[in-house]
């Protein structure tokens, strides 16, 4: 079997280059985003309680009824739904066995455990233009995704530690950390690395 060699130092410092103006490039958006969203907070704050409860009136208006919902709902819809929500048991056991996983595991692998508030977050029930079934299929995906999301974080620092090498072939969607591995087939920079990405875990920043 043909082992890759290690690429060139060039071509290292290229992708990291580049992985670097990709992060800062997302911490840039997050924080033009939350700026955003602060100014928005701010400019309704400035207005009058007449024009907070006029700008109410017209999200409310732009409610559906419960009622409604369901009699304007594809047949095939309401029967797949018990299909979709049958997951919860996955998502609630997945919740719980990463979560008991990170607690016992973390602590003796001095990694710093994840947030499970930074990643499961119920705003949206909040919308007055939604109603009660919107806002509990909104709870549902918000939970689902969050804790998807919460155990992917959890499965990334777990592989972090104990096997930070990329694999031969492209990985789509792979999560964040992926791209500080080693490259596939460098064994001398696994064996140079691995006990500073295993320290990097010890106190890692949130998302």
């Amino acid at each position: 079997m043909h082992i890759p060699a290690a690429r060139e130092p060039m071509m290292d410092e290229r992708l990291t280059a580049l992985v670097d103006k990709i992060k800062a490039l997302e911490a840039e958006l997050e924080v033009e985003s939350a700026r955003h969203f602060a100014e928005m907070q701010l400019a309704l704050q400035e207005h009058t309680e007449e024009f907070r409860q006029e700008l109410k009136a017209r999200q409310r208006a732009l409610k559906r009824s419960t009622l409604r919902y369901i009699v304007g709902a594809h047949p095939l819809m309401i029967i797949t739904a018990p299909v979709i929500y049958a997951l919860i048991i996955a998502f609630v056991i997945l919740d719980l066995g990463v979560t008991i996983y990170q607690a016992i595991c973390f602590p003796v692998y001095g990694i710093a455990k994840v947030r499970r508030s930074d990643y499961l977050v119920f705003d949206r029930s909040r919308l007055p233009y939604l109603n009660l079934i919107e806002k509990v299929n909104c709870a549902y995906c918000s939970y689902g995704n969050g804790v998807i999301a919460y155990a992917r974080e959890i499965a990334a620092r777990t592989e972090q530690y104990w096997c930070p090498i990329k694999h031969a072939r492209r990985v789509l969607g792979a999560h964040a950390r992926y791209q500080d591995f080693v490259d596939y087939g460098d064994g001398e920079a696994f064996r140079r690395d691995l006990a500073t990405l295993q320290k990097r875990l010890a106190e890692v920043p949130g998302p």
